[in-house]
Formats: C-alpha cells, sequence, structure tokens
C-alpha cells in the first residue's frame, strides 16, 4: 500500500460522514463546529486538492508517515472548523497552518527520539506507486536527507523544505512561519551550510542503483573484497529495529566493519529470504521478504569515493507501506 493512499481512521470516518445524506452530512458539520461559507463537501474539495502538498510538507518535517498523516487530520479538522468566508487565499491558508502544525509536532519528536532505541531512521514511502510524491520527487524526499535534516533545528528544517524543496521564496516563508524574510534567509543558509559539512556531493541517481545491484551481489555472494570495495573508507552503517526487531545499537563505522557486519546480518537474514530491488523515496533499495512479509529495507547513500551511508529499517511499523 502506499503512503499517499493511506488516511488516519478518524480522517477516513470524516469523508465518510460528508459523502453520505443530507441529513448525516449537517449531523457531521454540527460536531465539527460552524463552517461559515459552503459545504463540507466544498471544504473538502479544497483540502483533497492541496493534500498532496500538506502531506509532502509534514512527511519532510517529521521523517514518518504516521506522524504526517496525523498533520494531516489536524489540519483538516482546522480547515473545517474555520470561518472560510473570511478566508481570501485557501491554499496560503492551508500551507501555513500545516507548517506551523509539523513545526511544533517536530519540537515534540525530536524529543521523543531522544528516548527511541538504538538509531532513528526515517520511515521509508513507496515513491514508485504514490501519484503523490511524482511531481515532488528530490533530494529532499531521500532517506539520507531526512536523516540528516532530523539534526538541524525544527525551525531550520522548516525554512529548508518549503524553501528547497517546494520551491516557497523566503519573503514567502518568512509569513507562513511568522518570521522576517531575513531571519528566513538565514535559517535556510545555516541548513544547507550544516547538510553540506555532513554529506558529500550525491551520485546521480542511475549510477546509486548500479552501486546498489553491485553491492546486493557483494553480500548475497558473501564477497568481502567486492564489498569493501563498494564501501567508502569512512562509510556509517545504520540499523532502525525499533526495539521490536535486534540490531546494532550503534552505528557501525569504517569499511571494514562495515562490510564484516552487512555480511553477518545478510548471514543471519536466513537463505529462506527474496530480495528484490523496488523503489524507495526517489531511489533504489533492497527489499527483503520473509513467505511474503516484508521484514527489511536496505538503501545507500553514496558519494563519487563509494557507499558513504547504509540504512538498515527493520522496524516492522516502518515497513508497512512495503507489504505486498
Amino acid at each position: 500500500m502506499c503512503a499517499g493512499a493511506q488516511r488516519p481512521p478518524r480522517y477516513r470516518q470524516w469523508i465518510e460522514l460528508i459523502r453520505t445524506s443530507e441529513d448525516e452530512r449537517d449531523e457531521a458539520a454540527v460536531m465539527a463546529g460552524p463552517a461559515k461559507e459552503g459545504t463540507l463537501m466544498d471544504a473538502l474539495g479544497v483540502f483533497d486538492a492541496v493534500r498532496p502538498r500538506i502531506f509532502g510538507i509534514a512527511y519532510r518535517m517529521l521523517g514518518s508517515v504516521t506522524e504526517a498523516e496525523d498533520v494531516v487530520q489536524d489540519v483538516w479538522l482546522r480547515w473545517q472548523q474555520t470561518d472560510r468566508s473570511q478566508v481570501r487565499d485557501p491554499v496560503g491558508f492551508l500551507i501555513t497552518t500545516t507548517s506551523r502544525v509539523a513545526l511544533n509536532a517536530a519540537t515534540s519528536a525530536r524529543a521523543r527520539r531522544e528516548l527511541y532505541p538504538g538509531p532513528w531512521l526515517p520511515e521509508p514511502v513507496d515513491t514508485s506507486a504514490d501519484p503523490m510524491f511524482q511531481a515532488e520527487r528530490n533530494e529532499s524526499l531521500e532517506l539520507a536527507v531526512l536523516l540528516l535534516l532530523e539534526r538541524l533545528t525544527p525551525a531550520q528544517r522548516a525554512v529548508y523544505v518549503l524553501h528547497e524543496a517546494f520551491d516557497y521564496p523566503f519573503r514567502l516563508v518568512g509569513e507562513v512561519l511568522g518570521i522576517s524574510e531575513a531571519n528566513a534567509r538565514q535559517l535556510g543558509r545555516r541548513a544547507r551550510m550544516q547538510l553540506a559539512q555532513e554529506r558529500r556531493d550525491p551520485v546521480a541517481r542511475a549510477d546509486h542503483g548500479r552501486l546498489l545491484r553491485a553491492f546486493l551481489t557483494a553480500a548475497r555472494s558473501g564477497d568481502m573484497t567486492q564489498l569493501e570495495k563498494l564501501l567508502a573508507e569512512t562509510a556509517v552503517s545504520y540499523a532502525d529495529g525499533g526495539g521490536a526487531v535486534r540490531a546494532a545499537r550503534v552505528p557501525i563505522v569504517g569499511r571494514d566493519n562495515v562490510a564484516r557486519y552487512i555480511l553477518g546480518l545478510f548471514r543471519k537474514f536466513g537463505s529462506d529470504l527474496s530480495l528484490e530491488i523496488v523503489e524507495s523515496n526517489g531511489r533504489a533499495a533492497i527489499l527483503v521478504s520473509r513467505a511474503g512479509t516484508s521484514v527489511g529495507l536496505v538503501t545507500v547513500d553514496a558519494s563519487p569515493d563509494g557507499i558513504e551511508r547504509v540504512l538498515i529499517i527493520l522496524n516492522p511499523e516502518k515497513l508497512t507501506q512495503f507489504q505486498r
């Protein structure tokens, strides 16, 4: 199931209510609060047209499909309860509301992730099947970039997402976040500088795909020498088991250590696994399945020097997008 197709239960219930009979629709409107202009069907039409961007902003801000959908839910409820007759720019209102709700959520998530068992990795999405991401598939969607964005302050992350991913000018970013244009520019500059310090120039998508396939071949065959050739000298491996699956509790650092860890992990997975190349977050990834159930997703971040990061997602809650 693709990320964009999922909606939280409360959201689905509201959509069902809105699309029922007039009497039931009136009851839903009373429950939601007064909508002083148009019907809830009108509100839904406006909201659904902007929903892909709402989800895209929230997902990049939070790195979690579940948390992004919570933001969508929150924005939808606020849109219902707003006096829409006073809103001159519905799209601007929804994007502003989304950005501020996501900013608050990112602040809370930052505190929770300090208690996360082991390395935290973003929740992947299947971008090959989700039209929501087709028009906005850029660097900010890649798992490695989302991981680095986690190291920014929530405000820096919000400015980066709005300006770099969605091409909003700093003047508008400042208005959305309630800060000056100069402050937005400064936050954006700091965000770009920090990302540039922590990530070398990435390879093209085609080269990334070839590296990943070579990585898979070497790991499958247990070829330590070939695997080391593919890894950068300072390669790092992160494994996210979420406390539900055993995984390395700290990052594995260094070419030799990462190569040994990867080969050991593939042996641990066992010979009864299905390994296939899928698309995750706009890049090729390895989906690991057993008896039709996805048990892992492996992707890499590469530079001209080789594979810099290996991201291994084992937490079952983060693999639901790839269950076949």
